[in-house]
């Protein structure tokens, strides 16, 4: 009796020490395992895309920011100053000026359209000596702007090159819009300063053409002044 009871203890103990180490086996299963890393390597790649995303917003705007930025260069100081400085040689119009009003009454002055019985020939002689100082300020004025015109083209080769340079060197397409209106600006402003010297040297023209139609008109009135009538003299 007593051995059978030592036995089933024996037996108990055996199964009571053995338990722990069943209950604390590790189960490995392959399928929950292969979910999770599919999981895992799906989040991945999402974070991976908005990464992507992200910088690709990035570098949009940082091409947005270059296409706006303003250009660091302006001519316009220098071609509105070669414009005034030609404008204020054609201001200094002497004689027949190209104001409407100036020039209407200056014109009548030296180029009447007849001459009066009480014109004198000293005043004729005076008259034709105005007309030719009126010539000769115009061919002076036409000689002044075109040395200014020289001038302005000279000056314009250094600011072209810059213009090109700045055109050449856009970093985004304000920059090169507004280099190109620059040198839009520059072709506008040459164009305007050889209107200019044509209009001077049209008027110097002009007033030397009507200098010599005046000259003979005056011409004709001394001789008919001279001659008289032509009954002046009755042979006998």
């Amino acid at each position: 009796m007593r051995k059978s009871t030592l036995l089933a203890g024996a037996c108990a103990l055996g199964i009571a020490i053995a338990a722990p180490a069943a209950a604390w086996r590790i189960v490995f299963d392959p399928t929950n395992y292969s979910q999770n890393l599919l999981s895992a390597a799906r989040a991945l790649e999402q974070i991976n895309n908005q990464i992507t995303s992200l910088q690709n917003e990035a570098a949009m705007l940082q091409n947005m920011a270059k296409q706006l930025q303003r250009l660091d260069f302006s001519s316009l100081g220098q071609i509105t100053g070669s414009l005034q400085r030609i404008d204020g040689l054609m201001g200094q119009a002497e004689g027949i000026s190209f104001d409407m009003n100036e020039m209407d009454a200056a014109w009548k002055e030296q180029f009447p359209e007849g001459y009066e019985a009480a014109t004198t020939i000293t005043d004729m002689v005076g008259e034709s000596q105005k007309r030719w100082q009126s010539a000769m300020q115009a061919f002076r004025q036409t000689m002044r702007v075109q040395s200014q015109v020289v001038e302005n083209v000279q000056a314009d080769r250094g600011l072209l090159a810059d213009l090109v340079t700045q055109s050449q060197g856009a970093v985004g397409a304000l920059q090169a819009q507004q280099a190109a209106n620059q040198l839009l600006a520059l072709s506008t402003k040459q164009q305007l300063q050889i209107q200019d010297m044509m209009a001077a040297q049209y008027r110097a023209e002009a007033l030397e053409q009507a200098r010599d139609a005046q000259s003979e008109e005056a011409a004709r009135e001394s001789i008919t002044r001279f001659l008289g009538s032509g009954k002046a003299y009755t042979p006998r």
